[in-house]
């Protein structure tokens, strides 16, 4: 007989924050600092800035970025992580920790030493 598990609905919202594809490495960018599109565009080259828009907009619909707009001429819009945003540091320092335990620089898994 198995046994029912519940998850928590909390672990499962952050999980789908920051599994999403592509969101891990644009919050890593802007750790940072404050910066504008091109350079988080540039920092992950595989990402096409109509996804890193759509991406920017939802994470700041969840409150992880804070778009700015400086109307000055030109108009200058930079990104950054809000409060919520930056306390996601030390989680991604730890999968980063982990990573670098169990993955090569090509991306395969490394195998696990007694």
């Amino acid at each position: 007989m198995q046994r029912s598990i519940s998850v928590c609905p909390k672990l499962e919202k952050a999980f789908q924050i920051l599994g999403k594809k592509w969101n891990g490495l644009i919050i890593e960018v802007l750790l940072n600092g404050e910066t504008h599109f091109s350079t988080i565009s540039g920092s992950i080259p595989e990402l096409s800035d109509r996804m890193l828009s759509a991406r920017l907009r939802e994470l700041e619909e969840m409150g992880i970025i804070e778009r700015l707009v400086d109307t000055g001429y030109p108009i200058q819009v930079t990104y950054r992580l809000s409060k919520m945003g930056r306390e996601l540091k030390p989680i991604l320092d730890e999968v980063h920790n982990w990573a670098d335990k169990w993955y090569s620089g090509t991306g395969t898994e490394i195998e696990e030493t007694k």
